[in-house]
């Protein structure tokens, strides 16, 4: 069964049900009402019979309303018999009630019975006492012919308006239901397309703000962030097989060479391999950075609390040992953040890695931290103005920098890292030569994952 079906199979069943409580209420205030007016008429009634109650030779004497023209009165003793006028042939069942009421012991009250198969409304009170002192319930009845020949017409009629109701409620709800799912209905043929095609460019129309428009705009944005991931992979796979080729045909070429000539000299031979165990070394740190920058994108790790100086600290440390040449310089203010450890680290060591690769020997590096901010100083030479707003970007390389070791990763990691935690990262010039770059990490994204690059 389809959802449109089901909608309006439930439209229906809800008006159905509305119908149908409106209908017996109407029904019940109808009949309370017609009975509430035969109540009111039978009262009326008995008091044309209290004060001139007479009976003579065995009837009762009061006004004329022989039965099936009107209303029909009786006495009823203390002992059940009954006492009629002398123009009815038919006789109330005397009640328990009437005879408790000629008895003194019970109030006056209304209930229902039968006259042959007439059914009649009847009204009893007392107790009233004769001219010899005898006492009494008098019961006035009114035949309910009317009132139930009035309900049966009404019932029909709330029928039939019950199930035109509901006939009605069944092709609103139809119209309804195909207006409402309309905008579903194109996010699904837009689902389809898209998984038989594998396009993401697709997108739905949308227009107003109720719920369906704005399902229909997460849709289209959940497709922008998949066509922006898909082109990001896309564009790493080509980056980084476009950076493995050379390496991998320079060593191709020199391990063919070394394969080839068996007489080569030894200097010769030692300087070839020396250049294929360079090559491999520069292949393993591309591998290795190409796999962290998957990692940051796809994996997430667990956030915790992190005092920044600290790790800085350790970083430095390391730093200090891998560049011997080159002196850091450190001012760490305690500093505190919600954020992956691990990462953080990654990006302020590539930061370093860098500051020191463009350092000369003796130079120097400053290393600060305050309020979530790591700030990287060195004395190199500089980065040019036009190279400053791709130095973030995935496999960039300045021109200055392709003389030296590198894959032209560090840096995207540190971008990736630095957004990851609700900052960013930014490269500028010093006023006084060398290059100075700010690694701010001033929140988390909330949950302490690497997201995928935007």
């Amino acid at each position: 069964m389809s959802f449109r079906t089901r909608l309006t199979i439930v439209a229906a069943a809800a008006v159905a049900l509305a119908v149908v409580a409106a209908s017996l209420v109407t029904l019940v205030v109808v009949r309370n009402q017609l009975r509430s007016q035969v109540d009111d008429a039978l009262k009326n009634r008995s008091r044309d019979f209290g004060p001139g109650l007479t009976i003579d030779h065995g009837f009762l004497e009061g006004p004329n309303t022989p039965l099936g023209g009107g209303d029909y009165v009786q006495l009823v003793d203390s002992q059940g018999h009954t006492i009629r006028t002398r123009f009815e042939s038919g006789t109330l069942p005397p009640s328990q009630s009437a005879i408790d009421i000629a008895h003194g012991h019970d109030d006056a009250g209304f209930s229902d019975a039968k006259i042959g198969a007439r059914q009649y409304r009847v009204y009893t009170i007392g107790p009233l006492q004769d001219e010899r002192g005898n006492t009494y319930a008098l019961q006035v009845a009114r035949p309910l012919d009317e009132v139930n020949h009035a309900l049966h017409r009404i019932t029909i009629f709330l029928v039939l308006i019950a199930l035109g109701g509901i006939a009605i409620a069944g092709g609103l709800g139809l119209a309804v239901s195909q207006a409402a799912l309309r905008p579903v209905r194109r996010l699904t043929e837009t689902t389809e397309r898209v998984t038989e095609t594998g396009d993401l460019s697709e997108r739905i129309e949308t227009d107003g703000d109720d719920e369906i428009s704005r399902l229909a705009s997460s849709f289209n944005a959940m497709l922008a962030a998949l066509e922006e991931s898909a082109r990001s992979q896309r564009q790493l796979v080509s980056d980084a097989s476009h950076e493995l080729r050379t390496p991998l045909t320079s060593l191709r070429t020199n391990i063919e060479v070394l394969a080839r000539d068996r007489k080569m000299p030894d200097d010769e031979r030692e300087k070839l391999l020396n250049d294929v165990v360079g090559q491999l070394s520069e292949m393993t740190a591309l591998v290795t950075e190409l796999v962290e920058l998957a990692r940051g994108e796809s994996q997430p790790e667990q956030a915790e609390d992190v005092r920044l100086d600290l790790l800085v600290q350790e970083v430095v440390e390391r730093a200090q040992r891998d560049f011997p040449q080159v002196e850091f310089l450190t001012d760490l203010q305690p500093s505190e953040l919600h954020g992956v450890p691990h990462t953080i680290a990654r990006a302020v060591s590539n930061l370093l890695d860098n500051a020191a690769k463009w350092s000369s020997p003796g130079g120097k590096v400053e290393v600060s931290v305050s309020d979530g901010q790591v700030v990287v100083r060195d004395h190199g030479p500089g980065i040019d103005e036009g190279d400053l707003p791709y130095v973030f970007d995935r496999f960039y390389r300045a021109p200055a920098a392709r003389k030296l070791p590198g894959s032209g990763l560090g840096l995207a990691i540190v971008k990736q890292v630095a957004e990851a935690h609700g900052g960013g990262v930014g490269a500028e010039r010093a006023a006084d030569g060398g290059t100075l770059m700010r690694l701010r990490l001033s929140g988390s994204n909330g949950t302490g994952l690497i997201p995928e690059e935007r």
